[in-house]
């Protein structure tokens, strides 16, 4: 089991009204940290692209516990909180610490490995397999695709007529 951690100097376009680290940017760092993840990994774009699949986030949820401020540095571990026998679904949890070890934050990240050409999920290669089973957490879970019904929401989709009003 390994955790990987990515630092991030906390810069003023990263700070909020409440001048601490914005929402939005807490969903950037992590996204951040996840590619840096797969490159340090040598699963890039270029990799990526080569073997025609792509990870796709479908939920992602947040626990805050204490600000973080400009000019302060920040470091995201991610460790994989679950993974479908096949690897198609995933489930990231990454955590904010300061550099004394504070935990600032904690987020979890479900997605799925999709074919770029069809556009449907997919087993991803065995050299995502062997990096993502080397970065399980402890705990680990396996999830299955009858998981992804138990996110908290569903799409609804709604008469485009009350629309119009808006238009």
């Amino acid at each position: 089991m390994s955790v990987y951690y990515h630092k991030f100097e906390v810069r003023w376009s990263d700070i909020d009204a409440n001048r601490h680290l914005g929402n939005s940017t807490y969903v950037d760092y992590c996204s951040q940290t996840r590619m840096a993840f797969l490159n340090k990994n040598k699963i890039g774009l270029t990799q990526l692209n080569r073997w025609g699949v792509g990870p796709v986030m479908l939920h992602e949820r947040y626990s805050f516990f204490k600000e973080i401020y400009a000019d302060q540095t920040v470091y995201v571990a991610l460790e994989v909180a679950a993974l479908s026998e096949d690897g198609s679904i995933y489930q990231f949890v990454h955590k904010f610490y300061l550099p004394d070890g504070t935990h600032c934050a904690t987020a979890e990240a479900t997605g799925v490995w999709i074919d770029m050409m069809l556009r449907k999920t997919t087993t991803p290669p065995d050299d995502i397999m062997e990096v993502m089973n080397e970065y399980k957490s402890e705990n680990v879970q396996t999830i299955t695709r009858e998981y992804l019904k138990t996110l908290p929401f569903r799409p609804e989709n709604i008469d485009a007529s009350l629309l119009e009003n808006f238009k």
